[in-house]
């Protein structure tokens, strides 16, 4: 039975911040911009970060390897964490942020929200109770975007508007009730491309119909004025939100750019700074719907900030990316209409887990809801014998 000193985490310390590095099949590959699509199965790596209590409990994260490389956790993560209670979480993050300025940005914000992450893991476990319902448990249940890979040059796949089209139809038939597009990008040879973009666009309007929510997520550098083009086409198809078309450091630009759309512009999604970048975009209009994702700015806790501010001003906060972290605020507050499910893509079987997963984390019913796990801390059913079977390197 848990005593109140340990619901306070009284005098539980952290031990340990170790990193396993492992292998594990897929056939997702990465263009030479960085971009998803199919391909064939290959090795990658993945790393789990593990902090472990005095008392034995564990809390867990995944993070790409080269975001919490050796040199990121001994000279950042241990100096902080090590014998602390990981029940100060949000002490334990300002502290961590206050190191990034010194970190000759080494220690960047998906570094930090993958160690938080892992805190509220930990701390999940510990208590045995889900995170969602530790943020405050505002549902069991969400609706969920079909979030599709960005567009490619794969016969079949999501090589023209109208393939877009038929995959937006087996969506559908799968559940969803809104789907975003991600369209095409350098490398494809004829890319970015406004009229292609609007095609594919009006292509998937046509297949689905009238009643299913559509968004475009979009190349994010074009100018003003192809930006402006795009949106006007978007208004008139009744899209739902227009996301990412420009450089997001140019807060300007999305003011502009808002002022003069009818459709709801959303972001920033990618842009550094935390909370207090997306309280700036409020500020100067630059949005209609904020944009903030437990993986970017820094975790669940600024996430979840970004989700305050946005309802203090009357707006919605999306949660962009799918994963346990995510869903884990969605769940916990009521200014978010969608779970994003993805990224998608004819080739692809979404409901297969990783092999380091035992299951996947984000399960749809067939009316297009994802469940929110009731397993203790965020959720993931980990396979932890196939990751000591594959693990490459310790740290």
């Amino acid at each position: 039975m848990l005593t109140l000193s340990v619901m306070a985490g009284i005098a539980v310390k952290i031990r340990s911040v170790e990193v396993s590095v492992f292998t594990y099949p897929t056939r997702r590959v990465s263009d030479s911009a960085g971009h998803s699509h199919p391909g064939e199965e290959s090795l990658a790596k993945m790393a789990m970060l593990t902090i472990t209590t005095d008392e034995g409990d564990c809390g867990y994260s995944f993070a790409p390897p080269e975001v919490v490389r050796p040199h990121v956790v001994n000279a950042f993560f241990r100096k902080v964490l090590i014998g602390q209670n990981p029940f100060d979480r949000e002490r334990l993050w300002q502290d961590l942020v206050h190191w990034q300025r010194g970190s000759a940005h080494q220690l960047t914000e998906r570094a930090l929200s993958f160690v938080e992450q892992a805190l509220w893991d930990l701390i999940g476990r510990k208590l045995k109770m889900p995170v969602h319902k530790l943020l405050g448990g505002f549902r069991e249940k969400v609706p969920a975007y079909g979030s599709t890979m960005c567009g490619d040059e794969l016969k079949g796949g999501l090589s023209t508007p109208d393939e877009f089209g038929q995959f937006a139809e087996k969506l559908v038939a799968r559940g969803y009730q809104a789907i975003k597009l991600h369209t095409w990008m350098p490398p494809v040879a004829f890319a970015p491309d406004p009229k292609m973009d609007i095609k594919a666009c009006a292509a998937v309007r046509e297949a689905v119909g009238p009643d299913i929510e559509l968004m475009l997520d979009g190349y994010h550098w074009y100018s003003r004025s192809q930006a402006l083009t795009i949106g006007k086409a978007l208004e008139k198809l009744n899209f739902a939100w227009f996301e990412e078309p420009m450089e997001e450091e140019s807060m300007a630009s999305y003011a502009w750019l808002a002022e003069n759309l009818s459709i709801d512009v959303i972001g920033p999604e990618s842009l550094g700074g935390k909370h207090h970048s997306r309280a700036d975009w409020v500020k100067a209009g630059a949005c209609d719907i904020l944009r903030a994702g437990a993986n970017g700015v820094g975790g669940i806790s600024p996430c979840m900030k970004v989700a305050s501010l946005a309802e203090a001003f009357g707006m919605d906060c999306e949660v962009h990316g799918n994963g346990a972290a995510s869903l884990a605020v969605v769940g916990a507050i009521r200014n978010c209409r969608w779970y994003e499910r993805g990224l998608l893509h004819p080739f692809l079987e979404y409901d297969e887990p990783a092999a380091y997963l035992n299951s996947i984390v984000d399960p749809m019913d067939e009316q297009g809801f994802v469940h929110l796990s009731d397993r203790p801390g965020l959720g993931e059913d980990i396979n932890f014998d196939y990751i000591e079977t594959h693990t490459v390197s310790r740290d």
